[in-house]
């Protein structure tokens, strides 16, 4: 079956930095959390828009990508917030508008990246600055957060951000390999969480630089 939406490609991924976007400029969890769902679904359209032909291995990774990334993962970090009693980010290292500078930066930085790479024209042309931001503010989440749980969400970007760019090799991939490494994720986060339940059990509270008072 001939490839039906290629256009739909540039929109998707320029939506996906600004979810990007919206978890910096925001300290509400809730609000960061429909904006990973929303990234996830939107990783899930990719496979499909990418395809040169709509074959069952791209349906197949699009709708797992959706159950993991939208549907599971949000489900779970809502069920976190709600057992630990959390709604905002409490003294983050920095600000929104300081964080949606760095997004800025990120992006802009990213695109510099990806121009000096050799890479052909095509599909693989646009993930990979797309990929290499997310990546990016992925990280900037993760490292300028002190919530436990927002850090989670950090990584969940940065993890998007690698999913993002291991689609320019979806073709070359086995199929059962990429739904193993949304399993890994699955299975990475649900650890996390049990962390996440002891350490507001044990501190009463989630900010991670309580963690320090382990060394006394």
């Amino acid at each position: 079956m001939p490839h039906a939406i290629p256009h739909a490609t540039p929109l998707v991924l320029l939506l996906i930095v600004l979810t990007d976007l919206a978890v910096l400029g925001t300290m509400r969890l809730s609000t960061c959390i429909r904006a990973l769902g929303v990234q996830g679904l939107l990783l899930g359209l990719l496979p499909v828009s990418i395809a040169p032909t709509l074959s069952v291995h791209a349906v197949g990774l699009a709708v797992g990508t959706v159950a993991v990334k939208a549907v599971v993962l949000p489900w779970f970090l809502v069920w976190a917030i709600r057992e630990a009693a959390v709604r905002r980010e409490i003294e983050p290292s920095i600000g929104p508008i300081a964080s949606l500078l760095l997004g800025a930066g990120a992006v802009a930085l990213a695109f510099a990246i990806a121009a000096r790479l050799p890479l052909p024209p095509g599909p693989d042309a646009l993930l990979v600055p797309y990929s290499l931001a997310t990546v990016i503010i992925g990280f900037v989440v993760l490292t300028t957060r002190r919530k436990a749980l927002t850090q989670v969400i950090g990584y969940l970007m940065l993890e998007n951000g690698i999913y993002l760019f291991g689609l320019t090799q979806t073709e070359r991939v086995p199929f059962l390999l990429e739904l193993g490494v949304l399993l890994d994720v699955f299975v990475g986060v649900f650890i996390m969480g049990i962390v996440v339940f002891h350490i507001n059990r044990e501190f009463d509270s989630l900010d991670s630089t309580r963690l320090t008072e382990l060394a006394d």
